[in-house]
């Protein structure tokens, strides 16, 4: 491949999760702006496909795992739809079931196909009850550009520049109505219990945020059962508005790349505010930084982590879904006034 010359055309593979295909998009952003002959066609689910919004050299394809391209007959017809746009190489960012099928049919046109290295030895390592060693492993996004290097096109994650910040649509000038108070974003909700600040905590600081009158609290949520606690809150507290269930993705993005802070657990909305150079306060309980899933590029005192010294078996697992006997209440270890001053450092910088 001709790295300077001629234009390159590269299939990028990441379905799921949100905060996973969130966070290649520094990692694309900083490849285009070192190789400006490289163009990226990104294939993700139907859902994600706004998060690209806006990034020039890029095209968004849906995979449709559900119906048009489910099983190995539909995923031989997505080859067959991906094919006639003459791919240089793919990186596939996920290296699942599906993309180890789509290699398979790649190889049938020798076209160089990468996957990415999810390094899970060394997480076993890091999140197994004895002998655990307990070091930071490598990023997830540090793990993305490896898989560029390996097709010829190494990238340097430290000048990697935020997305531009989004203009607000007419509804949502409607529903947040402009006036001189910060916004801060909230997102209280996680995939999993083990990694969610109990919400009579959250409540602590969304409180004491709110009798400042300083600040507009915007919650971030979806489902129907955060929709109703999350607008049960926005009822309870003054300054305080539930977004959840109101806005697409897209609307979504536009109102996070304007937050001044966001406050998120180790999830989804935390990658995607992140992108937009946006401060993100983490709350960590049973997965742990060192895992590789923080949030890019984020100072690491903005990481707020429950107490490790009495609970020693942190992380428990990359994601958050096991949670030993005793562990339910790690989260309790991080005192809501510790939240609140991370805050107010930033928003009163």
């Amino acid at each position: 491949m001709d790295k300077k010359g001629k234009s390159t055309n590269i299939l990028v593979i990441r379905l799921s999760a949100m905060g996973d295909v969130a966070m290649t998009v520094p990692v694309i952003g900083t490849l285009l702006q070192e190789y400006p002959n490289l163009h990226v066609t990104v294939l993700t689910k139907r859902p994600f496909l706004p998060i690209f919004e806006g990034m020039e050299r890029v095209t968004v394809m849906e995979a449709d795992v559900k119906k048009r391209h489910k099983g190995l007959m539909g995923l031989w017809r997505l080859y067959q739809e991906l094919k006639p746009l003459q791919f240089d190489a793919v990186a596939d960012l996920h290296n699942v079931l599906r993309s180890r099928i789509l290699k398979k049919y790649f190889a049938l046109s020798g076209i160089p196909f990468v996957q990415l290295d999810k390094g899970r030895q060394e997480k076993k390592s890091l999140t197994r009850a004895k002998n655990k060693d307990f070091k930071p492993l490598k990023t997830t996004g540090e793990r993305y550009a490896d898989v560029f290097a390996q097709l010829g096109f190494p990238v340097d994650l430290s000048i990697a520049k935020p997305l531009a910040r989004l203009p607000l649509s007419e509804k949502i000038l409607d529903l947040v109505h402009q006036d001189t108070k910060k916004w801060v974003g909230i997102a209280p909700f996680a995939a999993h219990s083990g990694k969610m600040y109990p919400l009579f905590l959250m409540e602590k600081v969304i409180n004491t945020l709110a009798d400042t009158d300083k600040y507009k609290i915007l919650l971030f949520g979806g489902g129907e059962l955060e929709v109703q606690q999350l607008e049960r809150l926005s009822a309870e507290y003054a300054n305080t508005q539930c977004m959840a269930g109101k806005l697409r993705l897209s609307e979504e993005l536009q109102l996070i790349s304007n937050l001044d802070v966001m406050l998120s657990m180790d999830s989804g909305n935390a990658h995607l505010a992140a992108n937009y150079g946006i401060p993100v306060v983490t709350l960590w309980g049973v997965t742990h930084p060192y895992a590789g899933f923080y949030p890019f590029h984020q100072p690491m005192e903005n990481a707020l982590l429950a107490n490790r010294e009495q609970y020693p078996l942190i992380p428990t697992s990359v994601y958050g879904n096991k949670v030993p006997k005793g562990y339910e209440n790690v989260m309790e270890t991080i005192d809501p006034q510790q939240v609140v001053d991370q805050l107010l450092g930033i928003l009163e910088a």
